[in-house]
């Protein structure tokens, strides 16, 4: 009775952990990281918080089908489960490949703010891929089944180009300026116009092109990312989109992916590709405009005086994970309140 009492503690504690880690990349050193369960190391591994972009992506895609009349739960969460398990192949793979070629070492950005299993010694790299097989095979799984499911080669061909982006993203895309650029395609085109196909049996150009204002909105975290460490990754030899430009010019061009949005959304209502109420997102401008003065100026060197100690080494990426949440989170409600309004 005693051990059946502690195990349902610790199960009650395993729980507690995956609800944190994905709400946030915890922070755990070597002794909890060993205490903890198998399920919680893997959301930590993947960096589950960000899972929810993913979900996202695909919740857009599912609202465009609703909207016309078509929804089936089972291949929506079929959708769902392999672009979320996608992403976390994605993450384990980026952080292998980075560990093997030397990016990580030396305290490097990346495991500042989170814990990288690999890197830090926890896991073999034996381990690290058989985790990214295990997950890729599951995700592979899901769209097989839709595949299956569908009947529709199209699908396969989407599987296909998902599965390239996975398993090539951190290099060589990523090392030749191009992460950027494939991230809009993949949290806009590839996964809410792929979820709308599997949905629909139908491709829609303005789905997609709908599709590219959560893109965008998520390529900007990235962006953002890059350009915060975009000097030691040109000491890596890790030419991202931001290494090429340049600080200036890459929190430039980032200030025209955050202002484009709004400037999206007003354009496809205009053209009818989504009803009034997505301007609900225009709420999110006056964020839009503090961040946009935010990225006016070049980013420090050390964290000022006035920045939490807990978020530095983000700084660019910060603020534009933030706009995101906001844009993104006001552009999905208004698909929301559009599809309501549309089939009710």
């Amino acid at each position: 009775m005693v051990g059946c009492v502690a195990t349902m503690a610790d199960m009650s504690v395993n729980v507690a952990m995956w609800g944190k880690a994905l709400r946030q990349i915890p922070r755990v050193d070597k002794k909890e990281w060993d205490g903890l369960d198998t399920i919680s190391q893997w959301l930590i591994a993947t960096r589950g918080a960000l899972f929810l972009v993913t979900a996202y992506a695909c919740v857009i895609g599912a609202l465009m089908a609703w909207r016309v009349g078509y929804f089936n739960i089972w291949k929506f969460l079929l959708c769902l489960f392999g672009l979320v398990l996608a992403h976390g192949t994605n993450n384990l793979i980026n952080d292998y490949t980075d560990s093997v070629r030397g990016v990580d070492s030396d305290n490097y950005f990346r495991t500042i703010y989170g814990p990288q299993p690999m890197q830090l010694g926890w896991w073999s790299k034996r381990h690290q891929l058989t985790e990214a097989a295990v997950t890729g095979v599951l995700a592979a799984t899901c769209g097989l089944a839709l595949v299956l499911i569908t009947h529709d080669i199209r699908v396969a061909w989407l599987m296909v180009i998902g599965a390239v982006f996975v398993l090539f993203y951190t290099w060589p895309l990523k090392y030749l300026g191009l992460g950027e650029i494939a991230e809009v395609a993949i949290w806009g085109p590839l996964m809410a116009g792929g979820t709308y196909l599997v949905l629909t049996s139908t491709w829609s150009w303005p789905v997609a092109a709908v599709s590219t204002v959560y893109g965008l909105s998520v390529a900007s975290i990235l962006m953002g990312k890059h350009t915060d460490k975009l000097h030691e990754d040109k000491q890596k030899g890790v030419h991202t989109l931001p290494v090429i430009l340049g600080e200036k010019f890459a929190r430039d061009t980032n200030m025209v992916i955050i202002a484009v949005q709004p400037v999206l959304v007003v354009l496809y209502v205009v053209l009818g590709w989504v009803g009034p109420a997505v301007l609900i997102t225009l709420l999110g401008v006056p964020v839009v405009t503090h961040t946009l003065k935010f990225y006016s100026k070049p980013r420090p060197i050390e964290r000022p005086k006035d920045y939490p100690a807990g978020l530095w080494p983000l700084y660019l990426s910060h603020s534009a994970f933030k706009t995101s949440k906001v844009v993104g989170g006001l552009f999905v409600l208004g698909l929301l309140l559009d599809t309501l309004i549309t089939t009710l």
